[in-house]
This record gives C-alpha cells, sequence and structure tokens, in this order.
C-alpha cells in the first residue's frame, strides 16, 4: 500500500501519523529473542519502517518497533529459510539483523524497492544505480553453465526440487521461476532479474533445464529466447535429467488437491475474525478459480499448507462498514449482497 491509499478497513481505528508515509501494509517477522513468526502492520517512512500490533482486527498506537534505516542494508531476495522464499532481510548499523516476509514476490520486491529508496534517500544516484536494468548480459568467464548447475544440485545451497500442482496435474522433482531467478541473484550469479532470466533461459537453451505444464513449455515454443524462461511463481521446471511425466488426475483423487488445482488469480494479507473466539488474526489469502476457492494459510507456521477455506460457488458478499453493516454498493457483476459469478 503506497502513500495516497486507504487502510483495509480492520485497520481504521488507528489514525496514521500525517504525512511522510512511504508504504505501509501487512509484513510477517521474525521475532529477536524467540525466533516466531508474527504479523505486524509495517509503515515506511524516510528514515524508519515502523511496525505495530494488531488488536481486534485495528492496528494499536504507540509501535510495537521501530527500525532505523540510517546505515541500513537490505537483502533480497534473501534465502536463509528453506522454507519462507518470500524473505527480506534487513540488517542495521548495530548489525541486528531483521527478517520481514512478504505474501508474495510482487509484494516482496516492492518493499524491497520502497525500503532501499528510503535508505538512500539523500543519494538520488545510488538509488538510480541499485535499480537500473542493464539491456545486456555475458556470463563472466569464471563463471560456467556446468558450475551454475552443479551449485543448484549441492544438498546445501543448492534448489531444493519438490511436487508442484499445475491446472490439476502434480509434477514431482520441480521448482518454479521466481524461486530460480531469487536463487541465482541470492548467488551473485546474477546481479538482477532481468540478468537472471537471461542466464536461465541459457540454461534452457543449452538443456540442463526442462519447462514443465502447460505454463513454462507454452513459453518455450514461443521462439523468442528472451521470453523462454518466466519469471514466474506458475511457471514450473526441473533438471534435464530428473524430468518425470505428470500425475494425472483421477477421479478418486483427493478433495483438496481439486481445490488448490485453480490458478491464482490474487494473493495477500488481511485480518480475519474467528468463528468461534471471534478474536482477529492476520492470515494469508489466496484466491484461485476454476475451481473458484479462498484458501487462508497461517504464516506463522512453516508448511505451506491451508488451515481452511470454502467454494465461492453459490457464496455471497459484502462490504462492511465499521459498524458492521452492509453497504448498498454492488460488485461488478453482481447485486448487492448477490451471488459471485463462477
Amino acid at each position: 500500500m503506497r502513500r495516497g491509499d486507504s487502510a483495509p478497513a480492520g485497520l481504521a481505528g488507528g489514525h496514521m501519523e500525517d504525512g511522510g508515509v512511504l508504504k505501509e501494509g501487512f509484513l510477517v517477522k521474525r521475532g529477536h529473542i524467540v525466533h516466531n513468526w508474527k504479523a505486524r502492520w509495517f509503515v515506511l517512512r524516510q528514515n524508519t519502517l515502523l511496525y505495530y500490533k494488531l488488536e481486534g482486527g485495528r492496528k494499536v498506537n504507540p509501535p510495537k518497533g521501530q527500525i532505523l534505516l540510517d546505515g541500513c542494508t537490505i537483502t533480497c531476495p534473501c534465502l536463509e529459510y528453506e522454507n519462507r522464499p518470500l524473505l527480506i532481510k534487513l540488517k542495521t548499523r548495530t548489525s541486528t539483523e531483521y527478517f520481514l516476509e512478504a505474501c508474495s514476490r510482487e509484494d516482496r520486491d516492492a518493499w524491497a524497492f520502497e525500503i532501499t529508496g528510503a535508505i538512500h534517500a539523500g543519494q538520488p544516484g545510488k538509488v538510480q544505480q541499485l535499480h537500473i536494468q542493464r539491456n545486456s548480459f555475458k556470463l563472466t568467464p569464471h563463471i560456467s553453465l556446468h558450475g551454475i548447475v552443479d551449485k543448484m544440485h549441492d544438498s546445501g545451497s543448492g534448489i531444493r526440487p519438490s511436487p508442484n500442482l499445475e491446472q490439476g496435474s502434480t509434477y514431482k522433482k520441480t521448482f518454479n521461476g521466481s524461486s530460480l531467478v531469487d536463487w541465482l541473484i541470492s548467488n551473485s550469479f546474477a546481479a538482477n532479474r532481468l540478468e537472471a532470466v537471461t542466464l536461465a533461459s541459457m540454461l534452457l537453451e543449452e538443456n540442463f533445464l526442462k519447462p514443465v505444464g502447460a505454463r513454462s513449455t507454452g513459453a518455450v515454443r514461443s521462439g523468442d529466447l528472451a521470453e523462454q524462461f518466466l519469471d514466474d511463481s506458475t511457471a514450473l521446471y526441473t533438471f534435464a535429467e530428473s524430468y518425470k511425466t505428470k500425475i494425472s488426475l483421477r477421479e478418486d483423487i483427493n478433495l483438496s488437491t481439486m481445490e488448490l488445482s485453480g490458478t491464482v488469480i490474487k494473493q495477500g494479507y488481511l485480518a480475519k475474525q474467528g468463528h468461534k473466539r471471534k478474536n482477529w488474526k492476520v492470515r494469508r489469502f489466496v484466491l484461485r478459480k476454476e475451481p473458484a476457492f479462498l484458501h487462508y494459510y497461517d504464516p506463522s507456521k512453516e508448511e505451506n499448507r491451508p488451515v481452511g477455506g470454502f467454494s465461492l460457488r453459490g457464496s455471497l458478499v459484502s462490504a462492511l462498514e465499521d459498524n458492521g453493516v452492509p453497504t448498498a454498493r454492488s460488485a461488478p457483476n453482481c447485486s448487492p449482497a448477490g451471488p459471485i459469478n463462477t
């Protein structure tokens, strides 16, 4: 959320300090003493990054803490936690480390861009240098494609393929395009995402990697080398020698697999009210279509499995004011509080 955007309805009760807000929104933060993960509402200013606790779905003043950005260094992508690939690491002048997790690669990169700009606010040339993308890329003489692939296979610091689902089919030993781009940058094989995509395309061209599933194979058939590899979390790839055919869906397949087979069309953090205790907790929501489901995940947990969800077919949707009364506004293609068209 950038300056000028309105805060989520659940956070409207804690008024933001006037002026100077560069970006705000949910991030999941690792604790300093006990390394658990908790969602916090972050507010980026020119010199500081503030974070707030939530109570009753609302931001609690004063801030729970702050990160001083003067002299801070930022690492993005940060791959220090295998099960949390969307991390940003901030290291302060006093060597205190903060780990912050976003809900998507796009959200993570947007936060990293804004924080980097805030860190180097007094050095406009430095900001431009940090974010410029070079138009050409050549593999340096001391790096070979074979060496990169060997590093990718390393059991400690390489890429670990896992089962992934695309359009109702499960593919073994695969990884997505965005994860490989993050890995190439994190291991200093590329300076930015453009270079990493070009390098990954070279790995494809030389048959070190194979595309898996309709999304990535369709890109390869485009014929344009620069567009063959997709920096996308839904495009799957595998090592050429470990390529396996897909496992087709059967009629008796587990229902949860069917629920998760739809295409992801939106994801992000929301504050959700509990069914029984009526308390509020931040969850990462993922909206899918064909079939249409809304699932939510607990960001404090390591495993990437939904803790709840429901089908949207036949569901009713209403926008609520602070007093809980539905508004008279209607969503596109449906009447007020009417069924969602799925």
